[in-house]
């Protein structure tokens, strides 16, 4: 793989899942809560995520994929600099957040959606906001790290 076309899939992924996140939480959500009751706010979720989680698991792919090929290019870990190690880092830990949420919290989501059970439906989706907001916030500071690169170290 050519390494304009990793950095090109690098920055892809990264827009649909910071992107993505910051869609619902900054504008989908606070829709949501304006112009809907619960009952209709949590199916709305339920399937907005069926949606969202498959390119969310795609950017995953990609991301490790391409960020790992691209560190390998640049001649291993041993020669790239602290920000590439905080960037590595910190997307390890949105990963482990996002596996969280997908096979806990939103399987927990679908189920209470499904059979109509509105209050653990509920504290679902409130621990994936939680848990959306924290990964933001981390792919935020990751673009603040990774766009002035090497100014950092």
């Amino acid at each position: 793989m050519d390494q304009r076309i990793a950095v090109l899939l690098h920055v892809l992924s990264v827009v649909v899942w910071v992107g993505g996140m910051f869609f619902a939480y900054v504008a989908l959500r606070p829709a949501a809560v304006q112009t809907l009751e619960p009952p209709q706010r949590l199916p709305l979720w339920a399937a907005t995520f069926e949606r969202f989680f498959p390119w969310v698991w795609l950017a995953v792919i990609a991301l490790l994929g391409s960020g790992l090929y691209l560190i390998a290019a640049y001649g291993g870990f041993g020669a790239v600099g602290l920000h590439i190690h905080a960037m590595f880092v910190l997307g390890v830990v949105m990963m482990l957040i996002f596996a969280q949420v997908y096979f806990a919290h939103f399987r927990r989501l679908k189920t209470g959606v499904t059979a109509q059970e509105w209050k653990p439906a509920a504290a679902a989706l409130a621990q994936i906001r939680v848990r959306i907001g924290i990964n933001l916030s981390i792919g935020i500071a990751i673009i603040f790290i990774a766009i002035p690169g090497k100014l950092w170290v």
